[in-house]
């Protein structure tokens, strides 16, 4: 297998570096800054090596730093105004996120409300800064495309919403391999079945076109035969750059043509309950929401789905053959769990329907698929 050379990537606002020990690509962005504040999780930074190379291009630049290191997965809305306080207080000048897409999504939001006295309500409304701090982004997974797109994900804990939207893009980003090595098994899988979504969504959607469908399908293509290969050799940088890389322009997709119903659905559950990984949550719902839409857009489908089973017709009649497909796929990479495995039963559906259909109604325009209570039923079902 050829490894895969480095390059530098200019995509809307962001100047993205990828390939190994690309993250030497900081030295000229920290240049001139005094204090950096960083963003993390607890411990993926650590872990993945990732912090201390950062930390080691700061010393060398006399920078103070300024550590946040209390995001969780499917953020809540409260992490990104702490974090901003304390930034605030320390008189940060400049942001580095050092993690998946929590974090990224965190920091995101965090350089804006620094710089303007914004709320993350208002910033959902719609409201825009007029200033942000520096933001740049060393990303630990293969499966966000936060780093490469405008968006951030934050929950509200006094409603249990989880909701999208337009953030800003980093003005750097680190794609750097190495770091994806310390994932575990399950965010292997998990955070790599959320860029396939990606893939499927962007190029299903209403606002797609030809540039995000042919970005999409190699995302797929890479991801369906890669990841296999993957979670039997976790060691691999080849196959972890290939995944990140496929993971990058399924970002790209998203941001341009955005998800429609398995992100709209997923978001619910893990709003609800942020213990479920949004990559599971996706591939749990997902061959479903396959089914409803290969119906609604089969050729747009098929674009994806060649890559599972290359008999798979662009006719709404191979619906469940493609339901079918993407199931036995994603069995045999060992996706195992169900809703219910994290507390979801029959009696949540009626508000879970109803929440649903109306912020797809409302907020989801690129849904290919004629969404009723029936559908969504279908689909949930499935999914306990």
């Amino acid at each position: 297998m050829t490894p895969l050379k480095k390059f530098k990537l200019k995509y809307a606002d962001t100047t993205l570096f990828f390939g190994e020990k690309s993250i030497g690509n900081l030295e000229t962005w920290v240049h001139g800054k005094q204090v950096v504040g960083l963003v993390m999780s607890r411990t993926a930074a650590k872990n993945s090596g990732a912090l201390q190379e950062v930390l080691e291009i700061l010393s060398r630049h006399s920078i103070v730093h300024v550590p946040y290191s209390d995001v969780t997965p499917n953020p809540y809305a409260s992490q990104a105004v702490s974090c901003a306080e304390l930034f605030r207080k320390e008189r940060v000048d400049s942001i580095i996120a050092i993690g998946g897409g929590s974090v990224i999504d965190v920091a995101k939001t965090v350089s804006i409300l620094v710089k303007s006295n914004l709320s993350p309500t208002e910033l959902v409304k719609g409201v825009k800064p007029e200033n942000t701090l520096p933001l740049a982004a060393v990303n630990l997974t293969h499966g966000t495309g936060s780093e490469i797109d405008r968006y951030a994900v934050l929950t509200f804990e006094e409603t249990g919403e989880k909701r999208g939207f337009t953030a800003r893009y980093p003005e750097v980003s680190i794609d750097d391999p190495r770091f994806t090595l310390t994932l575990p098994r399950d965010q292997t899988l998990f955070t790599s079945l959320d860029a396939f979504y990606h893939a499927y969504e962007s190029a299903t959607s209403l606002y797609t076109n030809m540039f995000v469908q042919t970005l999409s399908s190699e995302a797929a293509g890479i991801i369906v035969k890669t990841l296999p290969e993957a979670l039997s050799n976790m060691k691999s940088l080849e196959l972890r750059s290939r995944l990140l890389y496929a993971s990058m322009i399924a970002g790209i997709s998203i941001d341009i043509a955005l998800t429609h119903l398995n992100h709209a659905l997923e978001h619910t559950f893990s709003g609800l309950n942020p213990r479920l990984p949004h990559g599971e949550g996706l591939a749990i719902l997902g061959p479903r929401i396959i089914y409803h839409v290969h119906k609604a857009v089969p050729e747009d489908s098929a674009i994806i789905l060649k890559h599972i089973d290359p008999s798979i017709r662009p006719l709404s009649g191979d619906a469940e053959k493609a339901y079918v497909a993407v199931r036995e796929f994603q069995n045999r990479l060992g996706l195992k769990r169900k809703l219910s495995d994290y507390g979801f039963g029959l009696d949540d559906i009626p508000g879970i329907v109803a929440y649903t259909l109306r912020i797809i109604r409302e907020r989801y325009k690129t849904t290919p698929v004629n969404v009723s209570e029936d559908v969504l039923k279908d689909i949930i079902l499935d999914a306990l």
